[in-house]
């Protein structure tokens, strides 16, 4: 659980990290932040020679090991909600660098998100002991597929739908990676290249990033960012449970779905934190 939580704070502390690069990158090219496709690229060149952006970057590396390794040895139902816990670590971490206020409802997701973890860390058992079909990891790939031609289908939708069904396919992505990550269970280099997981994995991170990316451009980030946040928790943890034998502690089902259930609702109730956070208090600009 420890890498779990790790890879959290790594995700959620490097997205202000980034975000603030992208301001100071924003600044100092002095445009108005409403071009096109031109405008954003430039954006992104400045912001990637910001030290806080390369941080961000590292953070995120790092956080991804962490992820792996939490993999091989937890539930992915435990994982995937503590992945889930890193919007409270934005909110933190906002509060403090952005001086973003957080509401005391904001306040109380982040304890109940808290809360979750800590009932999630006492019920968890080990990692299922089953090895993953053939079946399961062709399956992983087309659903990789699918989450590509999700995105393609999602981008032409009315703005309304639009921003939760590409957040859904998103978080689909991510939970193919989850779940692509136990079914990787040997790291020559000849089995990974015949392990459908392999591809699965590749496809589905990448897929996820672009849908994500452009959910966030083109819709509300709220609605996005919580469609992300299920998807890439409840799928993952059905696939654990029933095809990849994770369970947990003997008699404490109970505290393990109440843990789960509590540490994602938190979570969506902070999921105006899944991009950088633009409101700064009204105090000294």
């Amino acid at each position: 659980m420890i890498c779990a939580l790790g890879a959290a704070v790594c995700f959620g502390t490097a997205t202000v990290l980034q975000a603030m690069a992208a301001r100071a990158a924003a600044s100092d090219g002095g445009g108005t932040g409403d071009g096109g496709a031109g405008a954003d690229a430039a954006l992104l060149l400045r912001a990637v020679r910001q030290w806080r952006y390369l941080v961000g970057l590292a953070l995120d590396g790092v956080g991804f090991l962490l992820q792996i390794v939490a993999l091989r040895s937890l539930p992915i139902y435990a994982v995937g909600a503590a992945l889930a816990a890193s919007l409270a670590v934005t909110a933190v971490v906002a509060a403090r660098l952005l001086h973003v206020r957080l509401s005391r409802v904001e306040w109380g997701a982040v304890g109940v998100v808290c809360a979750g973890l800590a009932m999630l860390g006492l019920a968890s058992g080990a990692e299922g002991a089953r090895a993953g079909s053939i079946a399961l990891k062709y399956a992983m790939l087309g659903t990789a597929v699918g989450v590509l031609l999700l995105g393609a289908a999602g981008g032409r939708l009315p703005e309304r739908g639009r921003a939760l069904v590409l957040g859904l396919g998103a978080g689909f992505g991510f939970g193919v990676v989850e779940v692509a990550v136990r079914l990787v269970d040997d790291l020559a280099v000849g089995s990974l290249l015949r392990n459908p997981a392999t591809y699965a994995l590749l496809v589905g991170g990448g897929a996820a990033f672009l849908l994500l990316t452009s959910a966030l451009q083109r819709g509300s980030v709220t609605v996005a960012t919580a469609g992300m946040v299920i998807g890439e928790t409840i799928g993952p943890a059905v696939v654990g449970v029933v095809w990849l034998g994770d369970r947990t502690r003997e008699g404490l089902e109970w505290l393990a779905v109440l843990g789960f259930v509590v540490a994602v609702v938190g979570a969506l109730a902070l999921a105006r934190f899944g991009e950088a956070p633009v409101e700064v208090s009204t105090g000294v600009p």
